[in-house]
């Protein structure tokens, strides 16, 4: 499996606990079963206790060595409430409203890794990427320095020479149609986050245009962007706008953006609007046979991961070691 061999080998020297929101889906139970026999993540299961203890049992999933904890019995219940109600309250929060707001894991769960009860959460396989989100950004909120929440997703195929090739790609999942600073932001997240899975990052900043070859107000916001971009991280390749085939082929780069150090060879890519990125990633993963990890969501305070709806139990598994190596 891609690259995991170094973020298993800094889960066993530093263990973490992660909070999965649904406890009782099936493929959950199957990730979290792989996980605790590989014993470097702990999983804290949330639902209630005998449901989720005989799912797995029913399933033929061995989960001794999970923590499940029942939002609603669960022995420091109070005290979760009355933070979460102090961290809300100016906002118009109740005891009362947030009682009730405990009783839903994504909530619960979110509070837990605020306590330090817990390292990081994954969730999503059943929710919205909203219904992760948003109690991440009302309960965790944004790194200092920060002002929005990105994603990147990590495309991972065999390469011709042997060796992986590797993509970033971002925002996919969350801002839907990001301002110029946003997109620097976006940028900048990123670029760590490529890092992180030994990526060198070649910055694309991409549009239906090439250096001016195309009009209109998202060519020109893409242009400014890069232009931002390029003044806030000087010291690293950064480039566009682009074209997709100017950004990746080598012949077309020659002939649309001669002299770019980026054009042709770029790695990492910064879409318009989440109606690109999201659509071309997904044609990257089902056309292109690429393996796609994401979304992982960028600038929190805490590592914070959502899961699609449609992922299947390895997916949840790989996710779940990203999510606890990148805390």
């Amino acid at each position: 499996m891609f690259g995991f061999g170094a973020m298993i080998q800094k889960l066993k020297e530093d263990p973490k606990k992660i909070v999965l929101t649904e406890g009782d889906d099936p493929r959950i139970l199957e990730a979290a079963s792989r996980l605790l026999a590989s014993n470097f993540l702990t999983p804290i299961l949330l639902g209630d206790e005998q449901k989720v203890s005989n799912a797995a049992e029913e399933a033929g999933y061995n989960i001794r060595g999970a923590q499940i904890i029942n939002p609603l019995n669960y022995d420091r219940l109070d005290e979760v409430i009355q933070e979460f109600y102090e961290i809300r309250k100016e906002k118009g929060m109740t005891l009362e409203k947030a009682e009730k707001m405990m009783q839903q894991r994504n909530y619960f769960g979110t509070m837990l890794v605020k306590m330090g009860i817990a390292d990081c959460l994954l969730g999503g396989a059943t929710y919205s990427t909203a219904d992760t989100v948003r109690p991440a950004l009302q309960i965790i909120k944004t790194k200092p320095g920060n002002s929005i929440v990105s994603s990147c997703f990590i495309l991972v195929r065999p390469g011709a020479t042997g060796e992986n090739e590797v993509l970033a790609m971002a925002d996919c999942a969350i801002n839907i149609q990001p301002s110029e600073d946003e997109l620097v932001e976006i940028c900048g997240e990123t670029i760590k986050c490529a890092k992180i899975f030994g990526i060198d990052p070649k910055v694309a900043f991409l549009s239906y245009s090439s250096h001016g070859s195309g009009k209109g107000d998202s060519v020109d916001k893409m242009r400014n962007a890069t232009l931002k971009a390029q003044e806030e991280y000087p010291d690293v390749p950064i480039d566009g706008e682009f074209q997709f085939d100017t950004a990746v082929s080598p012949r077309v780069a020659r002939q649309k953006a001669p002299g770019s150090k980026v054009a042709g060879y770029a790695n990492t890519f910064i879409f318009p609007d989440i109606n690109a990125g999201n659509l071309g990633y997904k044609i990257a993963q089902r056309m292109g046979n690429f393996e796609a990890y994401g979304p992982i969501l960028l600038g929190l305070n805490a590592q914070i991961n959502d899961l699609s709806r449609g992922c299947n139990a390895l997916e949840v598994y790989s996710m779940a070691i990203i999510t606890a190596a990148l805390t």
